[in-house]
Formats: C-alpha cells, sequence, structure tokens
C-alpha cells in the first residue's frame, strides 16, 4: 500500500497496512499527526518507531529517525532501528542469570552474550493495536503477550506499549509489563537519530550533545560492565558540558573509545528509577536548529554512536547506512543488572507492574 506523506494527514490517528510477514498476517502502522505537523509512525512488528517528522528552525521538516521503507527489510533488521526491545535491553553476560536461587539461559545472540532478550525479543513480534485516538494528541497502545519460557525468561508476561503525541512537540512512549511469577523486565525504544534527516552524508557526528552524567560504566571487550562507576572527568565521555559528537571520537588513547569502536557504554544519571521523566540527554543539531531531549524514569542512558552501521543496511532515502549516521540514546537499567547486584534489581513479581516513560522532546533553536 502506498505511504500518504504525513503533512497532508489532518491530526489524529491514521492506520493502513504496511506490509505481511511471511505466514500471511498483516502488519498495520499507525501514523499519528499533530496540530503542528509533526508525525511519529509506528509498526506493530516491534511495536517499531518507522518515522519521526520535525520540522527546523525554519519549519522545513524531515525525519530524523533511522529506518526501513517495507516489511521486508525490517524482517531482516539487525540494527533494531525504532524498536521496542525486551525482555531484558542490551547485554546479559554469557546468556545467564540466577533468578530466586534458580539459574536460567537466554540463547546467546551477540558474541558470548545475550542481547535485547534474545534473538526472538520483542521487537521479532507482531504487537495487537488494541486502541488508537483520533484527537489532537493522538496515540496508539500495542500489547504483547510472552509466554512462559519465552527466549528461557519465565513467567508469561503481559505488555503494552503506548505512543502518544503531543501538541508541545514531544513523543511520549509507555511501556508496562505484568508477571504471574517472578521475571526480569528492562525495556526500552532502540531509535537512532539524525537531526539533519535521516540518510544525509553529513551523519550525526557534527551532532551536539549533553550528558548530565557524573559516571558512565566501562566494560570488558564483550560490552559487559565491569562494574566500575566510572568517573566521566577528563575523559572522552565527559559530556556534562554540551559537546560535538565527533570532538573526541577517535580519541584511541582511551581505551573505552577501542574497546567499543567507539561510544557504546552507559551513562550513570542516577542509581535508582524516578516517579517522573528526568533528562537524560539533550542532543542538538546546529545547522538546523533541531534540538531532541531525552527523558526518562530509568537511571542509565545507553549511548551508542552507530559504530557497526556498515553500509549493509539501506535507510528511507535509498542510501546505505554507514558508522555514525545515527546516533540512539536508550534509556534503561544498568546493562548486565541481573548479574550485578550493585547494579539494582529489575525483578518483577506477581502484583507488581513494570512502568518505563520515556519523552522524546522535539523543538528547534532560533
Amino acid at each position: 500500500m502506498k505511504e500518504i506523506p504525513s503533512e497532508s494527514l489532518r491530526p489524529g490517528a491514521h492506520r493502513r497496512v504496511f506490509g505481511h510477514l511471511p505466514d500471511g498476517r498483516a502488519v498495520e502502522a499507525v501514523t499519528l499527526v499533530n496540530a503542528r505537523g509533526l508525525s511519529a509512525t509506528v509498526i506493530a512488528y516491534g511495536a517499531t518507531l518507522q518515522s519521526m517528522i520535525v520540522p527546523d528552525r525554519d519549519g522545513a521538516l524531515a525525519d530524523v529517525t533511522l529506518g526501513h521503507t517495507t516489511l521486508e527489510e525490517y524482517l531482516a533488521n539487525t540494527a533494531y532501528f525504532g524498536s521496542s526491545v525486551g525482555r531484558v535491553a542490551n547485554r546479559i553476560a554469557g546468556g545467564r542469570f540466577e533468578l530466586d536461587g534458580k539459574e536460567y539461559r537466554v540463547p546467546i545472540n551477540n558474541g558470548p552474550n545475550a542481547l535485547h532478550g534474545g534473538p526472538g525479543g520483542f521487537d521479532k513480534a507482531l504487537w495487537d493495536i488494541v486502541e488508537t485516538s483520533d484527537s489532537l494528541a493522538p496515540f496508539v497502545r500495542f500489547a504483547h503477550t510472552s509466554p512462559d519460557g519465552d527466549q528461557g525468561f519465565p513467567g508469561t508476561l503481559h505488555i503494552t506499549a503506548e505512543y502518544a503525541l503531543g501538541d508541545d512537540g514531544a513523543l511520549a512512549i509507555t511501556y508496562r509489563a505484568t508477571t504471574d511469577q517472578p521475571t526480569l523486565v528492562n525495556m526500552t525504544n532502540h531509535a537512532y537519530w539524525n537531526l539533519a534527516g535521516e540518510g544525509t552524508s553529513t551523519g550525526a557526528m557534527d551532532h551536539v550533545l549533553a550528558i548530565p552524567a557524573a559516571h558512565f560504566l566501562p566494560t570488558d571487550d564483550t560490552a559487559i560492565p565491569t562494574g566500575d562507576f566510572t568517573s566521566v572527568a577528563g575523559t572522552p565521555f565527559d559530556f556534562r558540558e554540551p559537546l560535538v559528537i565527533g570532538a573526541r571520537l577517535r580519541d584511541t588513547a582511551h581505551d573505552q573509545i577501542r574497546i567499543g569502536h567507539g561510544y557504546d557504554h552507559n551513562w550513570v544519571i542516577a542509581r535508582e528509577r524516578a516517579s517522573a521523566p528526568r533528562l537524560l540527554a539533550r542532543l542538538a543539531h546546529p545547522l538546523s536548529g533541531r534540538v531532541l531531549e531525552v527523558l526518562s524514569t530509568e537511571p542509565g542512558v545507553q549511548f551508542y554512536s552507530g559504530n557497526f552501521l556498515d553500509g549493509s543496511l539501506i535507510g528511507k532515502r535509498g542510501q546505505a547506512y554507514r558508522m555514525g549516521d545515527g546516533v540512539a540514546l536508550e534509556p534503561q537499567m544498568f546493562p548486565d543488572t541481573p548479574n550485578r547486584p550493585a547494579f539494582g534489581t529489575i525483578r518483577l513479581a506477581p502484583g507488581e507492574e513494570y512502568c518505563h516513560r520515556i519523552i522524546f522532546a522535539f523543538s528547534a533553536d532560533g
């Protein structure tokens, strides 16, 4: 089905068929449009943010998130563009953890570790669209049930993912989950951003980033945190003052830049979850004036500078995505928390509700 340009749509929630899975099931897309002309398109496969169109300082619209134009490309996607990832975002060392004295194993899909819930995580599921709101503040709510034993995790998990586009230029994502037996949950959204517009030749390395964190989590050579909370002072990881991303990206004198092939680390905003979203990062593109603020109830943010984009994935403009063409800012609990008691807990018990609220707030500097 041919896509209708979002700028031609009235405010509200607009549904269409995006494609079909190999078994014939239809995958729908919902485009949310607010009164200011901003739009977000989310597809039911992976509850995935497929498009985010925002204006620059002069009102010119551009799609600022990396992704694909066809479902077939998403089915083959290994980069998690815009996906809702879980049960456990980021890495679990060795694909193993203990919960209440019992050992569990998750399939390995990233070197020796499990990544983003395993090879059959939530990003590979066809979510149900359970509600949409065709209002001036439109939203769509998806639901998915992950059965007991799914990817090795215990408990039947019922999850919802809600995307709401406010008239203030903010896209709010809320993940909720309940379980019938103790399990682990740490969900996030894996959008990649290029505020110049996805597919532009300049990439995102000229963006200015600020992260209000005094510590980050160094990793071993498989991207598993060592367990240390390391000061950012005097390192390429100090973004307490706004800094051009590419300014210190080639500082190979720092072993963590070498290990991550750039930035692929978790910054420590706090040690505990918050009841309301707080600022985790501010990303700005000086040339266009576009600004993205990332807020969340989680204590950490994984900043990934697109180090492993190698030209094999094709974007919505038909251009190959290469290293640094987009950056991810993923709010979450700390990586490998199940094996690091000092990091806290991501345990969810029956009778409890997991709730993670993310806000992607867009604006333009004059």
